[in-house]
C-alpha cells in the first residue's frame, strides 16, 4: 500500500526510489511526522481530497459566517424600520392626533433640490391642493434626521399621517391621499 507524506501529501509511487520510510518529495521521515497509508479514498489528488486545506477551510468559515450575517440582517430590517416608525411618530413627524377624519393628514417631504423625483413630487402635491412640509436632507438637521429615522435609503420619502413612502409613485400618492386630491 503506497505511502502519503503528512507534510507535502505526496503520494509515494512504486516507481518512486529512496527508502521506504522517507518521502521522496520532501525528505521527511513517515514515522516521525505520522504518515499515513493511502487508500482508495484518496483519489486523484493524494490526501487533499480527504483533509482540508487550510485556505478551503477559513473559504467555508467565510462562507457561514457571510450567510449567518445575511440572514440576521433580513431578519432585523423590518424590526428596526417599524423601531424607526415608533420612534419618528414619537417626535411628531407623522399626523397629529387631533385630526379629524375629514382633514388632510400631515404630510412632509424629504427631500433635496436637485432631486428630479423629489421635483415630481412637490409638482403632484401643488397640482392636487396638497398641503406639505418640506424638509431638505442635505440642508437642514432636522430634515436629515427625520430622514435617517424613517431608513432613508434615498430621496424622496414622504410621510402621510403614519404611512411613510419611499420614492416617488403618483399610484400610492393617489391612492394614500385619495379624500383630499384637489377634483379637476
Amino acid at each position: 500500500m503506497p505511502q502519503i507524506c503528512p507534510k507535502c501529501s505526496y503520494i509515494r509511487k512504486a516507481t518512486d526510489g529512496g527508502p521506504e520510510w522517507q518521502c521522496p518529495s520532501c525528505q521527511v521521515v513517515y514515522s516521525k511526522a505520522g504518515g499515513a497509508d493511502a487508500d482508495a479514498s484518496y483519489g486523484k489528488y493524494g490526501a487533499a481530497s480527504v483533509s482540508r486545506a487550510p485556505a478551503e477551510s477559513s473559504k467555508l468559515k467565510l462562507i457561514v459566517l457571510l450567510v449567518i450575517l445575511a440572514a440576521t440582517i433580513v431578519v432585523a430590517r423590518p424590526i428596526m424600520k417599524a423601531r424607526a416608525l415608533r420612534h419618528a411618530a414619537g417626535t411628531g413627524i407623522t399626523a397629529d392626533s387631533t385630526t379629524s377624519n375629514t382633514a388632510q393628514p400631515t404630510v412632509i417631504l424629504y427631500g433635496t433640490t436637485w432631486c428630479g423625483y423629489c421635483a415630481a413630487t412637490r409638482k403632484f402635491f401643488k397640482e392636487n391642493g396638497i398641503r406639505y412640509t418640506e424638509l431638505d436632507v442635505e440642508k437642514t438637521t432636522e430634515g436629515y434626521n427625520g430622514h435617517k429615522k424613517l431608513g432613508g435609503g434615498g430621496v424622496p420619502v414622504v410621510t402621510i399621517g403614519d404611512q411613510v413612502l419611499h420614492g416617488y409613485s403618483e399610484e400610492a400618492l393617489n391612492q394614500t391621499l385619495g379624500p383630499w386630491l384637489k377634483k379637476s
